[in-house]
């Protein structure tokens, strides 16, 4: 089938990646990104030139993550053009690297905004819709290091992912019984091919942060990105995660997998997912609910 699909942060990284081959795969896709007019309109530009070249269905629309005005102003422009949407891919993220000690409480508040909360408003802004039409699939662009190996100098990112993987949980099962199937797809550590390690932010608390570089742990941080080096796969593709997604997509409904792990390095979130998910299922179905383990087998109905 052809889907409408949205997803957030395609401006480069994992989210361009997947818009594209989503499109390159039939669908139509819509690869939202803020400041569409100014710091991103390069990549509207390349957008717009991949499209006509492989003559596939990729546009672009501005959608700021952080404001509720912009997400419903990006939902009410897909449902004008395309008449619906199918797929939302939760991919918009930010990273950061630094002593968790130098961060304030505000910056962790901005990162927790932007990979946790700005999945709610898409949500509150993109189900109602997909409720209605009876059907559809939230896919969420995890991270391994929710469950994974977790070294230091990570700590907002970690923290932050770890309540985005939480909420995607919890909605797989609400969305159920109204027909709506979800995947998290869990990226682990690719070290390059995407801008995570170069546009990671930084601690504000100057003082702090000069604290940790002269104390006994000051070359800590390097140290971190060399064992990165040292137990990254060589030449990993970030492109498949890309094909992980459209796989999934393409996955006959109600196959689809509550998770895919995307991890050439393999640091052990498989496994613990799989024993949390695992003990999910037991609770559920002790509790007497273990339809919400997969989509509803008729149309939703209440929408």
């Amino acid at each position: 089938m052809k889907y409408v699909i949205l997803i957030t942060g395609a401006s480069s990284g994992f989210g361009a990646l997947t818009a594209r081959r989503l499109a390159e795969a039939g669908h139509t896709v819509y690869a939202t990104m803020r400041d569409t007019s100014g710091r991103n309109a390069k990549q509207v530009e390349a957008a717009r030139k991949f499209a006509a070249e492989k003559n596939v269905d990729l546009r672009t629309v501005e959608l700021d993550v952080g404001s509720q005005a912009s997400v419903d102003g990006a939902l009410k422009q897909i449902l004008a053009e395309a008449g619906r949407l199918d797929v939302i891919i939760h991919n918009a993220g930010h990273m950061v690297f630094g002593p968790a000690e130098a961060f304030t409480p505000e910056q962790l508040a901005e990162l927790y905004d932007v990979n946790v909360l700005s999945t709610q408003r898409v949500n509150r802004a993109a189900l109602p819709i997909l409720r209605k039409q009876g059907d559809g699939l939230v896919v969420w662009v995890g991270s391994s290091s929710t469950r994974g190996g977790t070294p230091p100098y990570l700590a907002p990112y970690f923290a932050a992912k770890a309540g985005m993987d939480a909420m995607a949980v919890s909605y797989a099962g609400e969305l159920a019984r109204w027909n709506i199937e979800t995947t998290i797809v869990v990226p682990g550590a690719f070290t390059s091919g995407t801008n995570h390690f170069a546009n990671a932010g930084k601690p504000s608390d100057t003082d702090r942060l000069t604290q940790y570089a002269s104390g006994p742990s000051s070359t800590l941080g390097e140290e971190i990105m060399q064992g990165f080096a040292r137990t990254a796969v060589p030449d990993a593709d970030v492109g498949e995660v890309a094909n992980a997604i459209v796989k999934v997509v393409n996955t006959t409904f109600g196959k689809r997998p509550l998770r895919v792990h995307v991890d050439p390095a393999n640091d052990g979130a498989e496994v613990v997912n799989g024993v949390a998910d695992r003990v999910r299922a037991e609770l559920l179905r002790n509790m007497d609910l273990g339809d919400l383990l997969h989509p509803s087998a008729h149309p939703a109905k209440g929408a």
